[in-house]
């Protein structure tokens, strides 16, 4: 079931990429068609996979041909007008430090991936010291080039070093992911980011933490793993 619901998802983006490209192509300056022909590719590539089947990928470049498109809404070209149906599509909210990207995260973006569009915004390095005492092992724009590649992540952003609950007022999701380990009632939580953006979104919480290579949980167990090796002297 889940297989086929990514393909229908990837499929109706396509579509709706290949039908706002019609429209563009008399109003975008030639010196931007590159990234138009571009967007396509991806777009009839997109629907190329859905036909062998292989609906991750086709996920994955149904994505990259509507961020092309998004590309001109931010260089301040032109506003894409969308086709309805993709303009309702969930907006979902994950966030994370996400510092060494093992098998749990990407089974939390593709949990996360089942209500809609995935947004992730990304931990700022000062945050992450301040929250646990320590210093991430990558930098925070490091992490984001890492989760922004990530086939189920539609697009990611740097977290606010002031005030965490800011994304959430940009983003306005509809769905909120929280991972096993997040520290946050769903239902206060449902009730603050209402305060904030006069929209009170689902909060569901991704509870499996399934082990991987060998037993490994998490990045905490990927580190102790390697400090017991030869690559430092101690253990965290």
């Amino acid at each position: 079931m889940e297989h086929a619901d990514t393909c229908k998802r990837a499929e109706k983006y396509a579509r709706g990429v290949l039908e706002t490209l019609a429209k563009l192509e008399e109003q975008v300056p030639a010196s931007y068609q590159s990234l138009l022909d571009a967007s396509k590719r991806y777009a009839k590539d997109a629907l190329y996979y859905v036909d062998v089947g292989d609906c991750d990928t086709a996920l994955s470049a149904a994505s990259y041909a509507e961020g092309l498109i998004d590309a001109l809404k931010y260089t301040g070209v032109l506003e894409p007008e969308w086709p309805r149906r993709l303009v309702d599509e969930k907006t979902v909210f994950v966030a994370g430090t996400f510092d060494i990207i093992h098998p749990g995260h990407i089974e939390l973006l593709r949990y996360a991936s089942r209500y809609g569009k995935v947004h992730v915004v990304v931990a700022r390095d000062k945050n992450v010291v301040y929250e646990k005492n320590k210093q991430p092992i990558l930098d925070e724009q490091s992490r984001l080039k890492v989760i922004s590649s990530i086939r189920y992540v539609y697009k990611a952003m740097l977290g606010d070093e002031h005030d965490k609950m800011k994304p959430l007022e940009i983003i306005k999701p509809d769905v909120i992911v929280l991972g096993p380990d997040q520290p946050y009632d769903p239902d206060k939580l449902a009730e603050i980011v209402e305060e904030r953006t006069g929209k009170k979104p689902l909060v569901v919480r991704f509870e499996e933490k399934k082990p991987f290579s060998e037993g490994l949980r998490g990045t905490r167990d990927i580190i102790r793993k390697i400090c017991r090796g030869t690559y430092c002297s101690n253990s965290r």
